[in-house]
């Protein structure tokens, strides 16, 4: 059977400022690229966001912007 990994961009948020639902994404992709430093994500949106891959077990990698 073929198996297709379904990614997503995800952690993009800083601070108060939020964009997407992760939570939900997270639900349907089975991997995930978490946002890192300059490109968007602040250090408790990159924990939070893959905690929650973890609990659902989507294989995370990081997403560096050109600042990192």
């Amino acid at each position: 059977m073929t198996k297709i990994d379904l990614n997503s961009d995800l952690g993009e948020a800083f601070g108060p400022w939020r964009m997407g639902d992760d939570k939900a994404i997270l639900e349907v992709v089975t991997s995930a690229n978490i946002a890192c430093g300059g490109h968007a994500g602040d250090p408790a949106t990159m924990v939070e966001t893959l905690k929650l891959a973890s609990e659902r077990g989507v294989v995370a990698g990081a997403h560096p912007g050109f600042a990192d």
